[in-house]
């Protein structure tokens, strides 16, 4: 009977520690990319040098976004693994 309930503990775990990578990623993502808005603003960038920057700012955010994603996770599995 123990053993369902600490399957379903462990599933709520998981589920839990997903979302919170995806909220976290998110955030870290959105960050980059403003940062790199902000700067284009701050110094006039315009036309294809700022459509640039936006774009390296886009791409460095998503880039930052999974890096989290999957530290996250793989943290969490390796927490897993060790029974903590």
């Amino acid at each position: 009977m123990d053993m369902g309930r600490e399957s379903r503990w462990e599933k709520d775990a998981m589920t839990v520690e997903i979302v919170f990578a995806l909220v976290t990623a998110v955030v870290l993502a959105a960050t980059v990319f403003a940062v790199a808005l902000t700067l284009a603003l701050a110094f006039g960038v315009s036309g294809p040098a700022g459509k640039g920057a936006l774009v390296g700012g886009a791409l460095l955010g998503a880039a930052a976004g999974v890096w989290r994603l999957v530290r996250a996770l793989r943290r969490f599995d390796a927490q897993r693994r060790r029974g903590h």
